[in-house]
């Protein structure tokens, strides 16, 4: 079974910076690419970034392209985003997935499992 549980969101003002942490016990967890993706109130769940199984690969949404930094430690099943330069917009519910089909690692569809997600919100 899998099983992710986000860890590390909470309030920051607008410049901060947060660490979310994404672990899992399943083998899956490490040998599959791992994506994160946020929800803001009102609006549809869109990707953030997403790293390939040896970390080889680093794919970025543009509007957090230089601000945040996504890596993983597959020895402890464990995911990270590191947001920096926070603004605003950052808002929302973050989640970790694991992408189980083929198809564009931006879209949301080719996830399989989720976590129960992180709030993270940036004050002006």
């Amino acid at each position: 079974q899998v099983h992710l549980v986000e860890s590390g969101g909470g309030l920051v003002q607008t410049g901060g910076s947060l660490r979310l942490s994404c672990a899992n016990s399943a083998r899956t967890f490490s040998t599959n690419t791992l994506g994160w993706f946020r929800q803001a109130p009102g609006k549809e769940r869109e990707f953030v970034a997403a790293i390939s199984r040896s970390s080889t690969s680093r794919y970025y949404a543009d509007s957090v392209k230089g601000r945040f930094t996504i890596s993983r430690d597959n020895a402890n099943n464990t995911m990270y985003l590191q947001m920096n330069s926070l603004k605003p917009e950052d808002t929302g519910v973050y989640y970790c997935a694991v992408k189980y089909n083929t198809g564009s690692t931006y879209r949301e569809s080719e996830y399989k499992y989720w976590g129960q997600g992180a709030q993270v919100t940036v004050s002006s």
